[in-house]
């Protein structure tokens, strides 16, 4: 048995924003049903490099999307290294999955998981959005214009009917790349303030900020928060009164007390696992209690395993069927 190879424009090729929404919604529904496991995410911090490492490993059983029932279990290494553009002409952020066989745990594929991060990430906010938004959304904020941007604008329109979309960034070239790459969108997309951002019906923020960019008073009532950049200890990209008036959505308690967006107002006891909404599992479920009109969701993401897995046998089901991928020999038989 031979094990397949995906590179970054396999797994480009193989995902796409649509199918990955729909994957990952029923990964989180299998999570909270108890068919997935998924132990916490471990960190290896690097000080001295200004960076860290993150092993992420998890199963997903029940019926995959496009997957003929099959269950798969993997893990991602990954890492944060911020200096990595400027110091070594190197992405800040580089990941890679090891997608094998439950039953036999031969390795059946090794892909690239800088690429299929972006797209479970995407995946998530979408789902949260589809449920969590309000019902005559048609604006999209984004607060961070860089790659994980083009895939949160693809979710999103997915889910709802965008008519505007409002991207701010501290970086104004950034800005005008992702405004000019979306000129043949169906929908109008500017750049504009945080603030502007802000405004919309649904709003997210990707970016790896350590105080507050998103203020209370700029979101309206009713409006959705995908809360996607806080994925470490300290990390903060709302401001706590905003938190503390929204109805937040974990994607897991554990990793978001530690390394979320609550992460700072959990540390000064203003925030407790009482203070949560629900899970996002509970609420693809519909176990989730019942809001008002007006109310405020803030979806906490700091992105989980049975993500990663839920995408990574998307690609290795394709691949294989497709004759795409690269098959060689790894483990010795």
């Amino acid at each position: 048995m031979e094990t397949y190879l995906f590179g970054p424009d396999d797994v480009e090729d193989l995902l796409d924003t649509p199918s990955v929404v729909e994957a990952v919604e029923e990964a989180f529904g299998l999570y909270h049903s108890g068919d997935a496991k998924m132990p916490p995410k471990s960190y290896i911090d690097l000080p001295q490099y200004n960076g860290d490492f993150r092993a992420m490993p998890a199963y997903v059983g029940g019926e995959g999307n496009d997957t003929d029932g099959e269950d798969g279990a993997s893990i991602k290494w990954v890492n944060s290294h911020p200096d990595n553009p400027d110091k070594h002409n190197l992405p800040s952020v580089m990941g890679v999955v090891v997608y094998s066989d439950p039953e036999t745990a031969f390795p059946l594929a090794v892909m690239d998981g800088t690429t299929l991060t972006r797209y479970r990430t995407g995946g998530a906010a979408g789902t949260a959005t589809r449920y969590l938004a309000p019902p005559d959304a048609r604006t999209f904020g984004i607060v961070g214009a860089g790659a994980q941007a083009y895939t949160q604008v693809e979710a999103i329109a997915h889910i709802i009917d965008l008519k505007r979309v409002v991207v701010s960034d501290t970086d104004e070239e950034a800005v005008g790349s992702f405004v000019a790459d979306h000129s043949d969108a169906n929908f109008d997309v500017v750049g504009g303030s945080a603030r502007e951002a802000a405004g919309c019906d649904v709003v997210s923020t990707l970016t790896p900020s350590r105080e507050p960019i998103l203020r209370r008073e700029w979101v309206r009532d009713g409006a959705h928060i995908n809360a996607m950049g806080a994925d470490a200890e300290g990390k903060q990209e709302l401001d706590p009164a905003l938190v503390h008036d929204a109805l937040v959505v974990v994607d897991d308690w554990a990793q978001c007390s530690h390394s979320g967006e609550i992460n700072t107002v959990v540390s000064r006891g203003e925030f407790d696992e009482d203070d949560v909404y629900a899970t996002l599992g509970e609420v693809v479920m519909g176990e989730a209690p019942e809001r008002e009109d007006g109310d405020i969701t803030v979806f906490d993401s700091t992105g989980l395993a049975i993500q990663d897995v839920a995408a990574a046998r998307l690609v290795n089901s394709r691949g294989r069927e497709r004759d795409e991928g690269t098959p060689f020999g790894l483990v010795g038989t």
